[in-house]
């Protein structure tokens, strides 16, 4: 830590004189990676990533960002395109550029890579320009729907549990802690717990969610974890994501595996809790309740048979 630094609360960091960054209200904590000012997330990647990376590893980190926000707590917000690789080919100001650079597919042939170079922001066409012209880093359909794919995966877990969408401060005080912490971490992954200690979820006891930006698969493992019943996600068991379905828990060790650039979510269920209700049945021996079905079962055929003779009683009187 550079000595002008100083270690300390958060809440003291200061932006433009004020305390940066905290509320008492999740609801008023917005979380986004890309907005309609700069670069759309795909176009910050397609520049940022390092040139070797290959056009399946840059929708993988388009898909991991859009995964932090989605987890995070209070209002995730995406901008338009997110989930299906937007690119306005470098324009970060394209308010005034019209549908070429704008343009929304929602048919997922096209994300509008390529389609030029920007009028704002000629000082970088030199770094812009043969990244936009090289086909290998330009999306097509199958890229495309599987990044759609994967937001709508992340959508619905989401909803699926009010531990992801807590609605006070001290809720997320009780519920929320992080793991892999310390000098000791893994770097480039983040290891998020959710506890129900509120009681909250009706469901989950706990969710755990890892997010590894690394490039290759890790392995995570935490005494905390130990014997605890935890599985992937039911909506990640049948993900679209082959790696994402490969991810594993081992509670004999407490150890999570990941793929590279993936995030992985597991849950406790809730013991489910049987309630027992006096009945007038509690009590009765077995071969006592046998006898009580056969006379219910001798009553209705008794019945039956009595409906069925007046029936023909009637008949015949009516010949007469």
């Amino acid at each position: 830590m550079p000595a002008a630094c100083k270690k300390g609360p958060g809440r003291l960091i200061s932006y433009n004189s004020a305390p940066a960054g905290y509320t008492d209200d999740p609801q008023e904590n917005i979380i986004y990676v890309s907005a309609h000012d700069n670069q759309t997330l795909f176009d910050a990647i397609q520049v940022k990533a390092p040139a070797e990376t290959t056009l399946a590893d840059r929708v993988r980190m388009n898909n991991l960002a859009l995964s932090l926000v989605m987890f995070s707590q209070g209002v995730p917000f995406f901008h338009a395109g997110d989930d299906i690789l937007r690119s306005k080919s470098f324009n970060p100001n394209s308010y005034n550029s019209g549908d070429w650079y704008n343009k929304l597919d929602w048919t997922d042939e096209s994300n509008n890579w390529g389609v030029g170079l920007p009028l704002e922001g000629t000082a970088q066409w030199d770094l812009y320009q043969p990244l936009l012209a090289q086909p290998e880093l330009a999306p097509s359909k199958p890229e495309i729907t599987s990044a759609s794919a994967a937001f709508l995966e992340y959508l619905q877990i989401r909803k699926s549990s009010k531990l992801f969408r807590l609605e006070t401060a001290e809720q997320i005080k009780n519920v929320l802690s992080f793991y892999n912490n310390g000098p000791d971490q893994i770097p480039g992954l983040i290891v998020m717990h959710l506890d129900d200690k509120d009681n909250i979820d009706p469901v989950y006891a706990e969710i755990v969610v890892l997010f590894n930006a690394r490039p290759e698969e890790v392995t995570f493992s935490d005494p905390a974890f130990i014997g605890k019943d935890l599985g992937l996600n039911s909506v990640q068991q049948v993900s679209n994501d082959e790696l994402v379905r490969d991810s594993k828990f081992d509670p004999s060790s407490g150890s999570f595996t990941v793929a590279g650039r993936t995030t992985a979510v597991f849950n406790l269920l809730h013991e489910p809790v049987i309630e027992l209700t006096p009945t007038a049945a509690q009590g009765i021996p077995a071969n006592a309740a046998d006898a009580n079905v056969l006379l219910t079962l001798a009553g209705v055929i008794g019945a039956f048979l009595a409906v069925l003779g007046f029936g023909i009683f009637m008949k015949r009187r009516q010949k007469a």
